[in-house]
């Protein structure tokens, strides 16, 4: 499961619907829904927040924003705490800048196999950016990082 911290717009086509795929799983594990995947590390980010199932929810609207730009059709229908105007807010997650600069070599590898096109913008950025729901503080790579 590799839940993205950067901007889902960094992504290849592969890249979303597979963030998408796996944010779908991350939300059904956070529901109950499923024994598998339960001791994610990924995990750990949406369980510290107040309301976990609307934290993934807004994770998975910015992947559906992204994926309607490009005129893909992911079903929003989906997510089951999905953003609207009766809930407030969910406060953003804190994503260290080492965690983003670790993301972004691992997304410049796949894409210079899978979409080299898009490889250099991603590698030549001078700052790169968070996933909505994400704010960019200083710091090292995320404890539950693997690798």
């Amino acid at each position: 499961m590799r839940l993205w911290s950067l901007a889902p717009d960094y992504l290849d086509r592969q890249g979303l619907t597979a963030c998408w795929r796996e944010a779908l799983l991350a939300q059904a594990v956070l529901a109950g829904r499923t024994k598998g995947y339960r001791d994610h590390p990924q995990l750990a980010r949406f369980r510290a927040t107040p309301d976990p199932l609307a934290a993934v929810g807004d994770y998975l609207e910015g992947i559906a924003a992204e994926a309607s730009a490009r005129t893909y059709s992911f079903d929003r229908g989906r997510i089951l705490d999905a953003p609207h105007a009766g809930r407030p807010p969910v406060p953003r997650i804190p994503v260290t800048d080492g965690q983003l600069e670790f993301e972004r070599a691992h997304l410049a590898a796949k894409l210079r196999v899978r979409t080299p096109g898009l490889a250099p913008a991603l590698e030549e950025a001078e700052r790169v950016r968070a996933h909505p729901l994400f704010t960019v503080v200083p710091g090292a790579r995320e404890d539950w990082e693997r690798g």
